[in-house]
């Protein structure tokens, strides 16, 4: 068999792994744990190797705003039998992070390959139980069972409004967010109502006059949030979501705003006032909820993001609703495809429980 453009052989691994953030990193040890081999030398039935896009270690982390520093981060957990080493809180997330996951790569001794872009996931027949093609950038793997942890950033949320096109500053999503000095003494429509808005928006408010923009009002949790409660019942409710086939929402909507530092800054410099959703955009500025005009100079759209399947689209998974149903970690349609760092295991933590309990499903299917 060749690969989707016909110049070498499809290369063969049992396991393929998609994606070394997290979740990834996490399926990756527990896999080797339970005796699966590299399969970048030679193909084997154990064998299983690591796909990640990035040009080094680190995920998505290697991307996040420059400002954002590991105090300010909404948590990391350890990775597997790898414990952090002291951090300097004030040191960017964008290399403390990576730093952290290449030491663990060094040590594990994971087959990654980089950077390495997946296509797309095809069947190789009708058979349910046979293989599965992962078709890259550097040629096709075939495969018995596929971990997906690819994430949600490379899928932001860009909402559309009547007027966009015409806009006449700059807009951007959070994605795209360096620092907030480039918005100095600008007028800045901040939309979203998640963590990423209100710490961008604290930031922006130090340098530009600041107008946020949410489609709900914002719901800020009373005390602090204990994991041993609130987190098993939050994790219930997304699990009860992802095993339903609903589409999931974004952590905030499960848990809620929590008054952390820089929400506490906001709402003591006057800048943590939330608006009705504009109705529409104009060259200028926006169109309020009430008919007025608001100039403004550019739009950040803190709107979130959504996992980030679309090489997974020709297995067809989704439903009617938009939504992937999974029974743990195994897509409910797909038994050969487990989904990580999804639904309820978006968090670190969850990433690698998730990771674990792929690595024994797979091992249980595949013997």
């Amino acid at each position: 068999m060749t690969d989707a453009v016909g110049s070498a052989p499809a290369r063969y691994a049992a396991v393929v792994v998609i994606g070394a953030g997290q979740a990834g990193l996490s399926a990756g040890y527990h896999l080797k744990r339970r005796g699966f081999t590299d399969a970048r030398g030679q193909a084997s039935d154990r064998g299983f190797v690591v796909l990640d896009a990035e040009l080094a270690a680190g995920g998505a982390w290697r991307h996040r705003w420059e400002s954002l520093t590991m105090a300010t981060v909404n948590g990391i957990f350890d990775l597997p039998d790898h414990p952090k080493p002291p951090i300097d809180p004030h040191e960017p997330a964008d290399t403390a992070v990576p730093r952290y996951f290449a030491s663990f790569e060094a040590r594990m001794g994971l087959p990654i390959l980089r950077s390495v872009t997946v296509a797309r996931v095809t069947r190789a027949d009708a058979d349910p139980h046979g293989e599965l093609l992962v078709e890259t950038d550097a040629g096709t793997w075939r495969t018995r069972a596929i971990v997906n942890a690819t994430g949600t950033w490379n899928n932001p949320v860009l909402p559309h409004y009547p007027g966009q096109e015409s806009f006449m500053g700059r807009q951007l999503h959070t994605r795209d967010y360096v620092s907030a000095a480039e918005f100095a003494g600008q007028r800045v429509a901040i939309v979203g109502g998640g963590i990423s808005a209100l710490q961008q928006l604290e930031e922006i408010s130090r340098h530009a006059s600041v107008f946020w923009y949410t489609r709900r009002e914002p719901v800020f949790r009373d005390g602090d949030f204990t994991p041993e409660v609130e987190g098993r019942e939050v994790i219930e409710k997304v699990t009860a979501d992802a095993e339903a086939g609903n589409p999931t929402g974004s952590v905030v909507s499960y848990t809620q705003l929590a008054w952390l530092p820089y929400a506490i800054a906001a709402r003591e410099r006057g800048v943590l006032n939330r608006r009705p959703m504009f109705r529409a955009i104009e060259p200028g500025g926006v169109r309020e909820a009430d008919g007025s005009a608001t100039p403004v100079d550019a739009i950040l759209w803190a709107t979130g993001f959504k996992a980030s399947l679309a090489h997974l689209e020709p297995l067809g998974l989704r439903n009617a609703r938009g939504g992937i149903a999974v029974r743990g970690t195994q897509v409910a349609t797909e038994p050969r495809v487990h989904l990580i760092g999804y639904g309820p295991s978006q968090s670190t933590v969850g990433a690698n429980r998730a990771g674990r309990d792929a690595a024994r499903a797979i091992d249980r299917y595949l013997r």
